[in-house]
């Protein structure tokens, strides 16, 4: 394998890795303090479950992506064309 081709590779497992972190802290925390802002209480946290597995993808997956896209710049794999 290439410099290049790892390089590619580290980029998609981070970026995905990073956005599917950043959508679960969203979901979780996010959601936690959401009745400290809003008249609505809630008492119980929000769980990947309650929110829904395909709702988590829906909103993972483009997170990660934008994570791909800066790593990408970044790190001069040339993944989306110039």
């Amino acid at each position: 394998m290439s410099s290049l081709a790892i390089r590619r590779l580290f980029v998609w497992v981070i970026g995905m890795g990073l956005g599917f972190v950043t959508a679960f802290l969203i979901i979780t925390v996010g959601f936690n303090l959401l009745p400290l802002f809003s008249a609505v209480q809630k008492p119980a946290g929000v769980t990947i479950q309650e929110f829904g597995n395909t709702y988590f993808l829906v909103t993972a997956i483009p997170l990660g992506l934008i994570f791909v896209t800066w790593l990408d710049y970044f790190m001069g794999t040339k993944i989306l064309p110039d």
